[in-house]
């Protein structure tokens, strides 16, 4: 019988963890409604349990459609200011349950647009960066690849005088942003200031997860179709382990991946539910 392991640093981050419990102990009240401006987590299997619980999910032109006195959760991931102007001008009530992280980050940005060009390295419409560069007005030029930093560069995008701030999004991966901090500076010199900004949290994560993925004849990465984050440590783990597979929910497992194996190992990303990892474990458990 394959031996399945489940990877103790996998699952959601605290940011999450503090979203998720806010909305649930609302919900548990069940004295009126809760929407959820965007989806609470990136994660299709976690946003059907919540929607089973009441959790609605609204866009911001349905929010501010809402009743007055209808109360809004904003998500772990943060909004631009513009978001909580059209809230509070619709006189709706607002449980915000921004990442401290992220808070920390936007205060950041916010204070460094008014003395610099600012660079973000994240992924371009994620929630996150629209919220960092709303910060700035819209002033900030987000990067999301070495060539996409070439790019800005070669268009003047980023400016060629003048100092520049560099962040990254809290989730993207530190040997990434090292590359792109590595590349800006080239070019920048002492006109550029890099920040660390990429979670601790997330950070630390790259290299346990490197040391599970070795330590397993197979690894199953359960993550949402829309998790960034997902991406960057799936591939991570593909790196170390070839023997990597990528799935959302136990039904897409696949018999022959564990074909003389000894151990699997199941892990996922910080949008990724605790007992989603343990409902695959034992869906492997259960394959033999």
């Amino acid at each position: 019988m394959i031996k399945v392991g489940i990877d103790p640093h996998s699952g959601f981050c605290g940011g999450v963890i503090r979203a998720i419990g806010t909305a649930e102990d609302f919900l548990a009240r069940g004295s009126s409604p809760l929407y959820s401006l965007g989806a609470m987590v990136h994660n299709e299997e976690e946003l059907s349990r919540l929607a089973g619980r009441g959790l609605v999910t609204v866009s911001l032109p349905q929010a501010v459609a809402l009743a007055p006195g209808s109360t809004v959760i904003i998500r772990a991931h943060g909004e631009p200011p513009s978001t909580y102007d059209a809230l509070h001008r619709a006189g709706v009530s607002v449980l915000d349950c921004t990442c401290p992280v992220v808070l920390r980050l936007q205060k950041q940005i916010r204070e460094a647009s008014e003395r610099s060009a600012v660079v973000i390295f994240g992924k371009i419409g994620h929630p996150e960066v629209l919220g960092l560069v709303g910060q700035t007005s819209g002033r900030a030029i987000v990067v999301e690849s070495l060539e996409g930093l070439r790019e800005a560069l070669e268009n003047g995008s980023i400016p060629p005088d003048g100092s520049i701030e560099l962040f990254s999004q809290t989730t993207k991966s530190p040997e990434e942003y090292a590359r792109v901090s590595s590349a800006l500076s080239a070019r920048a010199g002492e006109r550029l200031r890099v920040h660390d900004t990429v979670c601790a949290q997330v950070s630390s994560r790259h290299r346990q997860l490197s040391e599970f993925a070795r330590e397993h004849d197979v690894v199953v990465f359960v993550a949402g179709e829309s998790s960034s984050n997902g991406k960057v440590l799936y591939e991570l783990c593909r790196s170390v382990n070839p023997r990597s597979h990528l799935i959302g929910k136990a039904e897409d497992l696949r018999p022959e991946w564990f074909s003389n194996a000894g151990t699997a190992g199941v892990c996922g990303a910080t949008s990724t539910p605790r007992w989603l990892l343990e409902q695959v474990a034992r869906a492997i458990e259960n394959l033999h």
